[in-house]
């Protein structure tokens, strides 16, 4: 991994130990060589030292860095990972199929669930196919379709948020995109099963809420979510993008801020170095915060579900 690893911009002098440290490895392990396997822990020690530091401290705009860091985690891992005997479904019923968002049903430690989520692909290919995880009317439709029919038997909702907005394309606002978006939110608030979202990298907009106005909503630790992104934002009060750092900066993106704010309701801890860096890790945790978040609807009725819902969205701002 250490060979194929992507590295930020401001993860540089970890970059610089660890290929290092993989020199030495591989003079390590020519035939003859000296035993440097002291001098290999030191280095381990001072790399690993250097990115826990680096990543105490990190600024809203590194965190969006991090979030979309192209080696993360997306959907299709957390989906293979958590949950057993997934069905996939496609279709809204009425245009076609967007495969931005995926949905399905399956069983989340043995419990049956609709798991949604947004695929931004890890390759070209899947990126092309997946359309960068930004999704068109016929996306949201079939969330809708699926989250109706969920309700219907009784089976809460797990919806993994990763999108940087919805398509924003003429022939998506041809089809009616803003409606689309709309119904989806409207879908969420009306479900009487509990629904729970993790936003695990980028929560964009209207794009995210759509699946996202949840009873919880939990975000991974270096995850972002937000109205707009920093560029567009910086684009638009200062016409610069290149202020996306002051953008990210005063808007409140970050799990930590959010957390302050009652937007969302917990965090889940990433390993040093973000969840790219273990993704078993980032999986493990996940699937502890998920359990515990369903648990705590056990024996309620779908009207106290409903209502517990709605109480929560009508509280944001009331705090502050």
């Amino acid at each position: 991994m250490a060979a194929t690893r992507s590295y930020l911009d401001f993860e540089k002098p970890v970059a610089e130990l660890e290929a290092k440290l993989e020199e030495l490895k591989a003079l390590g392990q020519r035939d003859g060589a000296v035993s440097i396997s002291e001098e290999v822990g030191r280095l381990e020690a001072k790399a690993a030292q250097a990115l826990a530091e680096i990543y105490a401290t990190l600024s809203p705009w590194q965190k969006t860095q991090v979030a979309r860091h192209p080696q993360r985690p997306h959907f299709v891992d957390y989906c293979a990972g958590l949950i057993e005997e997934f069905t996939p479904l496609a279709g809204d019923r009425s245009f076609g199929e967007d495969e931005a968002i995926i949905g399905g049903f399956g069983r989340f430690r043995g419990r049956p669930v609709l798991v949604l989520g947004q695929e931004k692909g890890a390759t070209t290919e899947a990126r092309l196919r997946h359309n960068f995880g930004m999704a068109r009317p016929e996306g949201y439709r079939k969330a809708v379709r699926l989250m109706e029919t969920a309700d219907r038997f009784g089976l809460p909702v797990l919806a993994f948020v990763d999108t940087a907005g919805a398509f924003p394309g003429i022939e998506a606002e041809e089809r009616g995109q803003a409606e689309a978006i709309a119904r989806s939110t409207q879908a969420c608030l009306a479900l009487g099963v509990p629904n729970v979202a993790v936003v695990i990298g980028e929560g964009g907009s209207g794009g995210a809420i759509a699946i996202a106005t949840a009873n919880t909503v939990l975000m991974l630790e270096h995850a972002i979510y937000s109205v707009i992104s920093p560029e567009g934002a910086a684009s638009i009060l200062w016409r610069d993008q290149g202020r996306a750092h002051e953008a990210a900066t005063a808007m409140k993106i970050t799990a930590q801020d959010l957390l302050r704010l009652g937007i969302i309701d917990g965090v889940i801890p990433e390993a040093t170095g973000g969840a790219h860096r273990d993704r078993q890790a980032a999986l493990s945790a996940t699937s502890d915060a998920l359990s515990r978040a369903l648990a705590e609807f056990d024996g309620l009725s779908r009207d106290e579900i409903r209502d517990r819902r709605a109480q929560k969205f009508l509280e944001i701002g009331r705090k502050l």
